[in-house]
C-alpha cells in the first residue's frame, strides 16, 4: 500500500522539522520511528543506545548536542554529489523529494528519503540515500558490504515507500571512480517483517513505561550512554542488594581485575629490567640516535632518539596566573564498575 504524504518539509526551521518528526504535523502521533531509529532499537547503532533513544521517545531526556557538528554538515553539503555521480554512473534518474511519509498500515513509522531514483533499465522507481564516511571508514564498503545500521535505515525506507528496490551512493574522497561505492538493495518481506515486529514491540514498551536493558549493545557504547543518562554518583545513598543471579558476573569482574593488576604489577617489573639493561647501551650510544648489531641470524636495530614533547607547567600557571589557570581548568568525570571479593 502506498505511504502517506503528511507534509512538505521544504523550508521548514531545523526545530520544526524535528517537531513532524517526533509527533507529525499536526501533533498526533504518540510515539515515532524513523529511518535513524531503527539501528538504535535493534541495539546495533554506533551512536545511541536503545535506552537512550527510549527516554528521548519519553520525553525524559533532549537529544544529545551532537559533537560533530562540523562533520555532520559536510555530510549534508555531499549528500547532492554523491547524488550527482549516482546518476552519472548508474544513468538512472535521480530527483529530490521532501516529503514526510507514513506507513499505510504502522502509522508511527515516518520517513524522510535522501533522494529517489528511476532505473533506467526498466523504469522502477527506488530510493536512494547519500551517504559519506572517511577514509578509514572506507572499507566498510568494500565490495558492495553495507554497514548493518544503514542496510536496516534503508529496508524500512523501501516498506515506508512501497517500493522494491534501494540503492547507496556513498563517497569519501575527490574521485568518483574509486572513492564511492553503490551498493544496492532488494526489498525482503521476511526481513521486513522481522524489522516491524522489533519495532512494535518497540512502540508498546514506550505505550507501556517498559524501558530497554543494554544488553544486545556493545559494552564501550552501553556505558558511556549509562554515564550520560544517570551522570554522577551520589554520596550517601543507599547500598544496591543484588540477587544471586549476579554472582557469576560480580566474580568474573572481580577476576578480571585483580588480572589487570597483576599484569600491571608484570608492567612495572619489566620495565626496571629494560632500565637496568639500558644504562650500558646509552653509555655507548652517547649523541648517537641508531645503532646496530649484526649476527649470524638476524639484525638488532637500537634507536635511541630524543623526542621533545611540551606541556604546560600547571602549577607555575596556578602561581603566577590563578585566574587564567581557573579559566581554562577542564572537569572530567568518569565511573567504573569495581568489584572487591572481601571474606566474611
Amino acid at each position: 500500500m502506498k505511504p502517506i504524504i503528511l507534509c512538505d518539509t521544504k523550508g521548514m526551521t531545523e526545530d520544526r522539522w524535528l517537531e513532524c518528526r517526533m509527533h507529525g504535523p499536526d501533533g498526533d502521533i504518540p510515539y515515532t520511528v524513523g529511518g535513524s531509529d531503527v539501528a538504535a532499537i535493534f541495539g546495533l547503532s554506533p551512536w545511541v543506545t536503545p535506552l537512550e533513544l527510549w527516554r528521548i521517545k519519553k520525553g525524559i531526556d533532549k537529544p544529545a548536542k551532537k559533537p560533530n557538528a562540523g562533520q555532520l554538515m559536510m555530510g549534508h553539503l555531499l549528500e547532492p554529489i554523491a547524488a550527482y555521480w549516482y546518476e552519472k554512473k548508474t544513468g538512472n534518474k535521480v530527483t529530490d523529494d521532501t516529503n514526510l511519509y507514513q506507513h499505510a498500515e504502522h502509522p508511527y513509522a515516518l520517513a524522510n528519503f535522501d533522494r529517489r531514483f528511476e532505473r533506467a533499465s526498466d523504469g522502477e522507481q527506488g530510493i536512494l540515500e547519500c551517504k559519506s564516511c572517511t577514509y578509514h571508514k572506507a572499507d566498510d564498503w568494500s565490495d558492495d558490504a553495507i554497514p548493518i545500521y544503514y542496510e536496516l535505515q534503508l529496508r524500512f525506507y523501501l516498506a515506508v515507500a512501497d517500493v522494491d528496490i534501494g540503492a547507496f551512493s556513498t563517497v569519501w574522497g575527490n574521485n568518483p571512480d574509486s572513492d564511492m561505492a553503490m551498493p544496492s538493495v532488494e526489498r525482503d518481506r521476511a526481513k521486513e517483517d522481522m524489522i516491524f515486529e522489533k519495532l512494535e514491540e518497540w512502540i508498546w514498551s514506550l505505550e507501556n513505561d517498559r524501558p530497554p536493558t543494554m544488553e544486545d549493545v556493545a559494552p564501550k557504547l552501553a556505558l558511556e550512554s549509562l554515564a550520560k543518562i544517570y551522570g554522577s554518583s551520589k554520596k550517601g545513598l543507599p547500598d544496591i542488594e543484588f540477587s544471586g543471579k549476579f554472582e557469576k558476573p560480580l566474580r568474573k569482574i572481580a577476576s578480571l581485575q585483580e588480572m589487570v593488576a597483576a599484569c600491571n604489577r608484570d608492567i612495572k617489573t619489566y620495565e626496571k629490567e629494560i632500565e637496568a639493561h639500558s644504562v650500558r647501551i646509552a653509555e655507548l650510544m652517547k649523541e648517537h640516535e641508531h645503532g646496530v648489531l649484526n649476527t649470524t641470524r638476524d639484525r638488532l636495530l637500537i634507536d635511541f632518539v630524543t623526542k621533545t614533547r611540551r606541556t604546560a607547567d600547571t602549577k607555575a600557571l596556578k602561581e603566577k596566573y590563578p585566574e587564567v589557570y581557573s579559566d581554562v581548568l577542564k572537569t572530567s568525570e568518569s565511573r567504573k564498575v569495581k568489584v572487591s571479593v572481601q571474606p566474611l
